[in-house]
């Protein structure tokens, strides 16, 4: 299991975090392969459905198998017993849609990664007072850039990125960047449920690509 550090370093070294669901167990599992493929160390898996536990642990069995190097993380995480059951499956780290203290002080302990989604500064200030060190902006879309911008000098020993309407433009990328955020939540924009339903993995492999060096030279 990664240290809260080592799953910092290597979400903002890639800058971006891909994250999906797929309810079917084999394309869950080429979405992964094609992501490692093309140099993706960090990946959020989402809880959305009662078939994600399963699916998770099938990953987690493939990843130790044949994906070294790759972190493997739990999103919509929401209340400690979810914490404690992918704890036990090998999650490498945890992201909630929201600040959860419970699972904040079971993970830290644990020197588990634990990204909680905040959309106030309060809320932000909750959870770096529990220990948090990277903060989801969430959602992405309603708070924008701005509100980056806004609270970066407030929180200089935080680490930022927003989930939920990042695009995959140079300018939407770009724009968050500059605002001060250290990666990207990429979710249907880069892996839709169009593209996962056509099990067109070549596009996901060359969006992924295209968006990996978007950022590198973006971070210039």
């Amino acid at each position: 299991m990664s240290t809260i550090q080592n799953s910092i370093d290597v979400i903002v070294k890639q800058g971006m975090l891909p994250l999906y669901f797929n309810a079917d167990e084999n394309k869950s599992i080429a979405v992964l392969k094609s992501l490692y493929n093309v140099g993706i160390r960090a990946v959020e898996y989402t809880s959305r459905g009662p078939e994600a536990l399963s699916n998770f642990k099938k990953l987690i069995e493939i990843r130790n198998a044949e994906m070294p190097g790759m972190l493997l993380g739990i999103g919509t995480i929401k209340n400690l017993a979810q914490a404690e059951t992918y704890y036990l499956a090998g999650a490498d780290f945890y992201i909630s849609p929201g600040f959860v203290p419970e699972i904040a002080t079971f993970l830290i302990g644990k020197e588990v990664l634990y990204a909680p989604g905040c959309m106030t500064p309060t809320e932000i200030i909750a959870a770096e007072n529990a220990g948090v060190k990277f903060i989801k902006l969430f959602p992405g879309n309603i708070l924008g850039p701005d509100f980056m911008s806004g609270i970066r000098d407030v929180f200089p020993n935080l680490t930022f990125m927003p989930t939920g309407g990042v695009d995959t433009t140079r300018q939407s990328i770009e724009t968050w960047f500059n605002a001060g955020v250290s990666a990207v939540g990429m979710g249907s924009k880069l892996i839709s449920k169009e593209v996962m339903a056509y099990e067109a993995y070549e596009t996901i492999e060359k969006e992924t690509k295209r968006v990996l060096d978007l950022i590198e030279t973006i971070r210039g």
